[in-house]
């Protein structure tokens, strides 16, 4: 299969390198714009239950909403995902389990918990394992909060039996930290990784590794065996090839990578010459695996991590992404390679620009970029990998921030933070290359992470196309919201009318309704408060509180099993709950502080639950692993009984809790609806149920659609079209700032163009007739039009360049016939080019300017019905080497003397001048070098001159005496100076001074009396300056000596040719 570009197999890395060091954090976040998001790529699993497809940078600027995953077994909805940029330094072992303090644990009476003294005035206090002021991103840590176990509905009689094993990794109690892998689909292969973490050191001071075979009831210590002496940090699971397991050493102590190939029995050890940060594996090619290191370097491997090479330098922490035989990465600019060709001659560009720093996502078939001028944010889209193009927002959204939700299904979900929204984003939705953006949802939920990454408030449900559930703020305010066709319309979600205990709840809309809790887990091991599930269509289980807004205190758990149309409350406390039988059983274990033996089963969606014993010991439930997409029921319960014992392993085989698998008539039909509206994305859609109470196994095969009937399209069945606004009637009307009667600017004369009713179909919408012929595009022939909005700039937006270098010009035609109309671009410098249809243009014209100047570069597009231009100014400079101030030496006051600034090379009109005069605080600028000044204060006063130009600024002082009235002679040197002449300003000063000196000790005036200044240029020649006070012969004296060849000096007799000394001369007598 062949990628855009045409080739097969291949790896395509997306990267974005930094020209100067940067901190692990993230911004086109698509969670600052863009959080970074991945999706449908290998990125490196650190455990086997790790899968992450969107997310962010690790520090966390860029992060958008996220969702983890086990691997093989969804935890939970992939409406949010994390960042699968896992820092081991950054995160500090992200997805351990960690062990908070624990008291004694609680005695079990009566099937009852009581909390022994211990835990009554201790609540057991946490234990944080990571520093207070630790910056890193999503850490797992596993803490205790106060509590007491809670209960669900009382258990029934005749309880299934629970097949359990228990095994305790002996020796381990110390260890802080774990890792859990089950290695490989239908394996019975599990591998345990526990540490030490000193965080005084930032070490691993021990580590362990473990592996069953058996499911989990035995493990073998390995490292007593194999890996002597060798602290192991990270645990890796190749995604490909799950038998292919990959341990990185703590880089502390020695960096070195352990190799297998058959789930852990053997390895082999390499070392490495770098500390790897991050690893990202290819979809598809098993043994290519990228490596990001603490020196932002990024590396390649194409025998699993064997030998290395460095692709580049100064990549971006996240910003890193493969596709096919390519890389993708950037140095403040978008750049691909080949995987084993990422030379400078082989890399490609294809975004002729600079970016934004962390900007660069690559998502499905999508590429985002973003770009910062002047304090106004462009964002770019690549569709398909193919050319970027502006992503066109409504004009006045004016978006401060923009993050991506989602891109499955063929479109972009974002959301974005429009210019006066403070606390808050909206929900935005595009068409299908992710181009134009309309609005769904305003002032969405948004709160922070951890590391103080952004998260917003939406969710899409699995199983259900069309279905996303967020919070929203109304009157200072969250509530809840459910949309069932894309965000077209939204309701709130209708109360639960009873409790756990049967009793009536009063609670009726609007007032007062249901409202979830859509936070994603920062623990792999538990599930999010929110949990759908692809197999398991129409049911939701979340966290939740009912009344007048969302509130985190007063909390319980409820279940729809209907998509949402309707509620029940299972528990009225938090539970941790996980789909089990592909979605056809519901395990839920309490969050509580306190341990416990006991979890709960539910085979019919909630109604009724079983409570379960899986350890005659209370334990306290650090997590749970599972692969539900295997056959063998299997789970695994890790923790403590204390807080000194050993870590525990608790298997659980639940196969027991199925007599047989179901059968036609175990399954009764369930017709999707939307508040008894049956047509739901423009479909009738009826699924298969187990029925209520029968004990039998859906299986993997087991299919949950029966039938799907298209219906009549109606007026929601649309979305409004970009440039289009949703009426209180349902119907889009144009925005006040968008035209309708402008067409295509691609329509040529002869063709036709899609024109847009503004209403474009829900992407996935089923309907039928209908309102569909009415509101789709129409099909119109392009009529002849003038050209106009043409438009011209430079490729990366600047009006400066420096000589030499080539500038990158784009034009582009809003409206016209772009194969009838022709293009004139004239650059200012006696060059232009012209074509004789735009169509020919290309993406850009590149333009180098041989001298430097301001030049006005001019486009014109001109066919038989009219003509558009358009002008910009462009500065092309050159660094300036040297600056001389040219000013007398002597003025008269309240006289104006000219004063020049010199350049080396010269600007003409491209360099800037900046005066102060004496202790001035405020200068005067100027485009020319030249200026006027009149002096007022008599004595010396100071000049100083800057000018910048090129990116370059430069400086020059003189001093100047200010006198009522002053004598000058012109002087001229015998010729023998000249040959002695460097003609540079600190000789002329040097000279100057030893003729002043000589013209006093001949003529016996002082010397504060005389000023010589010596002129630049050849035959050498000088002005003196006579400063009289009361003697007004001075000039008469001085004339009379060099009359008579009296003023001589000598500059270097032992080396003149011509003469030991030289002879001052008087070229003329004005005073």
């Amino acid at each position: 299969m062949k990628d855009v570009l045409g080739f097969e197999s291949c790896w395509t890395l997306f990267f974005v390198c930094a020209l100067v060091p940067l901190p692990a954090r993230s911004d086109i976040t698509c969670t600052s714009c863009f959080a970074p998001i991945r999706r449908n790529e290998a990125h490196a699993k650190p455990t086997a239950f790790i899968s992450r497809d969107f997310g962010s940078a690790p520090d966390g600027s860029t992060y958008k909403n996220w969702k983890w995953r086990l691997d093989g077994a969804q935890l939970s909805s992939e409406a949010h995902k994390k960042s699968s940029f896992v820092s081991w330094r950054e995160k500090l072992q992200n997805a351990h389990i960690s062990r908070a303090e624990r008291t004694s644990p609680a005695e079990e009476k009566d099937e009852k918990v009581y909390p022994t003294k211990d835990t009554q005035m201790n609540k057991r206090e946490k234990r944080s394992l990571f520093p207070p002021d630790s910056a890193a991103g999503s850490r797992f840590e596993f803490r205790r909060t106060g509590g007491v176990e809670g209960t669900g509905k009382s258990p029934r009689q005749n309880e299934p039996h629970l097949i359990t094993s228990s095994f305790a990794l002996s020796g381990d109690s110390a260890h802080n930290q774990a890792m859990v892998l089950w290695s490989g689909h239908n394996s019975s292969v599990i591998l345990i990784l526990t540490k030490l973490f000193d965080f005084n050191l930032g070490t691993v001071t021990e580590s362990s590794l473990w592996r069953s075979v058996d499911f989990g009831t035995t493990y073998e210590k390995l490292t007593d065996k194999v890996m002597i002496r060798t602290m192991l940090s990270y645990l890796y699971v190749c995604p490909t090839n799950k038998r292919k397991i990959l341990i990185l050493s703590d880089p502390e102590v020695e960096s070195s990578l352990l190799i297998s190939s058959d789930e852990g029995a053997t390895f082999q050890k390499f070392n490495i010459n770098f500390y790897i940060m991050s690893l990202l594996f290819h979809p598809t090619q098993e043994n290519w695996i990228l490596a990001y290191s603490h020196d932002q370097r990024l590396y390649s491997s194409v025998d699993f991590g064997k030998k290395w090479i460095l692709v580049h330098e100064r990549v971006t922490p996240g910003r890193f992404y493969c596709k096919c035989h390519f890389f993708n990465f950037c140095v403040n600019y978008y750049i691909t390679c080949r995987a084993q060709k990422c030379s400078e001659e082989g890399r490609q560009y294809p975004f002729s620009g600079r970016i934004d720093t962390n900007s660069l996502v690559v998502q499905d078939q999508y590429i985002f970029l973003q770009l910062t001028t002047a304090g106004r944010t462009t964002y770019f889209v690549s569709y398909q990998r193919g050319p970027f193009r502006t992503i066109q927002l409504p004009k006045y959204c004016l978006p401060k921030d923009m993050h991506i939700v989602s891109t499955d299904e063929g479109q972009v979900l974002a959301a974005v933070q429009e210019w006066n929204e403070n606390d808050t984003y909206s929900l935005y939705i595009s068409d299908t290359p992710g181009v134009y953006f309309t609005r769904s949802l305003p002032n969405l939920r948004t709160s922070r992470g951890l590391a103080g990454n952004l998260i917003v408030d939406v969710y899409k449900v699995a199983g259900v196309s069309g279905l996303i559930i967020a919070n929203k703020k109304e009157d200072a305010q969250m509530t809840t919201y459910i949309t069932y066709n894309k965000g077209q319309t939204w309701s709130l979600l209708q109360p639960p009318t009873k409790d756990t205990t049967g009793h009536d709840i009063n609670c009726n809309l609007p007032s007062c309704s249901l409202h979830l809790h859509l936070q994603m887990s920062e623990n792999p091991y538990t599930p999010d408060t929110i949990s759908t599930k692809h197999s398991a269509p129409g049911i939701i289980v979340a966290t939740g509180n009912i009344g007048p807004e969302l509130s985190f205190s007063n909390t319980g758990m409820f279940i729809s099993s209907d998509a949402g149309n309707t509620w029940r409350q299972i528990f009225e406390e938090e539970h941790s709950v996980w789909f089990l039988d592909h979605g056809g059983a519901l395990l839920a274990v309490t969050q509580s502080a306190v341990p416990t033996r006991h979890l709960w089963i539910s085979l019919d969606e909630g109604r009724q639950w079983d409570k379960l014993s899986f350890s005659s010991t209370p334990l306290f439930v650090d997590g749970v692993l599972m692969t539900p997409e295997t056959e063998n029921r299997i789970i695994t319960f890790f923790g403590h009984f204390s807080y000194h014992s050993d870590w525990q392993l608790i298997k659980i085989d639940y196969s027991s809790l199925f007599g047989r698998k179901c059968t036609d008539g175990d399954f009764q039909t369930w017709h999707l609806h939307n508040k008894g509206e049956v047509c739901v994305m423009g479909e009738r859609q009826v699924y298969m149920k187990r029925k209520p109470g029968t004990r039998c196994t859906l299986g993997r095969e087991y299919s949950r659609v029966v039938s799907a009937e298209p219906c009549i399209c109606t007026l929601y069945d649309f979305e409004c079209d970009y440039g289009f606004e949703r009426q209180a009637s349902g119907k889009c009307a144009p925005a006040f700032w968008y035209n309708v009667n402008l067409p295509a600017h691609t329509c040529s004369h002869g063709q036709h163009y899609r024109n847009s009713t503004g209403y474009r179909k829900v992407l996935l919408n089923n309907c039928r007739e209908g309102l569909k012929d009415t509101l789709s595009p129409r099909m119109q022939q392009c009529k002849p039009i003038a050209p106009s909005g043409l438009q011209l700039s430079t490729i990366n937006s600047q009006l400066t360049a420096v000589l030499g270098t080539n500038i990158t010009f784009r034009v582009a035609l809003q409206n016209g016939d772009s194969l009838s109309t022709s293009l004139h671009v004239d650059f200012g410098d006696g060059i232009s080019v012209s074509y004789s249809n735009i169509s020919r243009l290309g993406d850009s014209i590149t333009h180098m300017y041989r001298v430097a100047g301001i030049f006005r570069v001019t486009a014109r597009a001109q066919n038989s019905h009219g003509s558009d231009s358009s002008s910009l100014y462009l500065h092309i400079t050159s660094p300036v080497e040297r600056i001389f101030l040219s000013a007398p030496v002597v003025v008269i006051r309240g006289k104006e003397a000219n004063l020049t600034a010199v350049l080396w090379p010269s600007q003409p009109r491209t360099a800037t001048f900046y005066w102060w005069f004496n202790n001035s605080t405020e200068p005067l600028i100027t485009l020319e070098g030249s200026v006027s000044h009149t002096f007022t204060q008599e004595g010396p006063n100071s000049v100083t001159v800057q000018v910048s130009a090129g990116g370059t600024v430069l400086q020059d002082v003189k001093i100047i005496t200010v006198k009522d009235f002053f004598r000058s002679l012109l002087l001229s040197f015998s010729p023998n100076l000249d040959e002695h002449n460097p003609s540079v300003a600190e000789w002329r000063q040097d000279v100057g001074r030893v003729v002043r000196a000589t013209l006093s000790q001949v003529c016996g005036f002082p010397e504060d009396q005389l000023l010589v200044s010596v002129f630049p240029g050849s035959p050498t020649a000088a002005e003196l300056f006579i400063l009289p006070e009361t003697n007004q012969s001075m000039s008469e004296v001085f004339m009379n000596a060099l009359n008579q060849n009296l003023i001589q000096f000598d500059l270097k007799p032992v080396t003149l040719n011509c003469l030991p000394h030289c002879v001052l001369h008087l070229i003329a007598a004005s005073l």
